[in-house]
């Protein structure tokens, strides 16, 4: 067995399903896995998948004018506007939103942003193809779009030469939500795998077939899934029912 050979088998990407998790604790543990995986020799990765309340973040791509509401709005309805160093537009998070944070070794791993961008994208479209819902990515545009709109967002950062932030599918969630930010800057509507498809999923399934086409596209012999994560600390965000 060649030494490349047994480097790829020996690679294991760590799944943590987290549930709902507010938006600041996911950021914390993201923090805490770039500190430690920044410090190791490994090329193995972290794939967090959860859903947030309801938020609104902006990257350095975005600006105000990206927000399709007064921020009065967003006050009046408990809805916390955050600024994030992370790629992407003016984004919008609640439940039935799978999100996708992917902690990766980049440099190690030896792939240019260029590439982690695309491989994961790729992960994407196949999730919505095996959904039987039509995917494409474009190397010009962030995300992955459906018939209809903007599917799934793009929004990495590097640090420390680990990837984090990363990609968020709109599986089921309110249709409200998808009109609170102009998420791309063609102005393209956001639409959903609900829509698309005329009929709800599991978050589960999605959730089982996202791990799975990831760690296809990064080479990962090895999935080690768990519930949770030792080291979150959880916060509560009061919000309202109507948001």
């Amino acid at each position: 067995m060649s030494p490349h050979h047994s480097e790829q088998t020996d690679r294991t990407l760590s799944v943590h399903l987290l549930g709902t998790v507010d938006f600041d604790a996911a950021t914390a543990l993201q923090e805490y896995l770039i500190y430690q995986m920044s410090g190791e020799e490994g090329t193995s990765g972290a794939l967090l998948l959860c859903e947030h309340p309801t938020i609104v973040t902006l990257g350095r791509g975005a600006s105000i004018a990206d927000l399709r509401c007064e921020r009065e709005h967003l006050r009046q309805r408990n809805i916390p506007l955050r600024w994030v160093s992370r790629g992407g537009g003016a984004y919008a998070h609640g439940p039935g939103q799978l999100v996708a944070y992917l902690l990766l070794p980049i440099e190690r791993l030896g792939l240019g942003v260029s590439e982690f961008r695309k491989k994961f994208e790729t992960a994407m479209v196949e999730t919505c193809h095996e959904l039987k819902i039509p995917a494409k990515r474009d190397d010009t545009e962030l995300g992955v779009w459906g018939r209809n709109g903007h599917l799934a967002y793009f929004g990495a950062a590097v640090r420390s030469g680990v990837t984090c932030h990363g990609m968020f599918l709109n599986v089921s969630p309110k249709v409200d939500i998808l009109s609170l930010t102009n998420t791309n800057p063609t102005g393209d509507a956001a639409t959903s795998v609900q829509a698309q498809h005329l009929g709800p999923h599991a978050m589960s399934s999605v959730r089982e077939m996202l791990m799975r086409h990831v760690s296809e596209q990064f080479e990962y012999a090895n999935l080690d899934v768990a519930t949770g994560h030792p080291l979150l600390k959880r916060t509560y965000q009061r919000v309202y029912s109507n948001a």
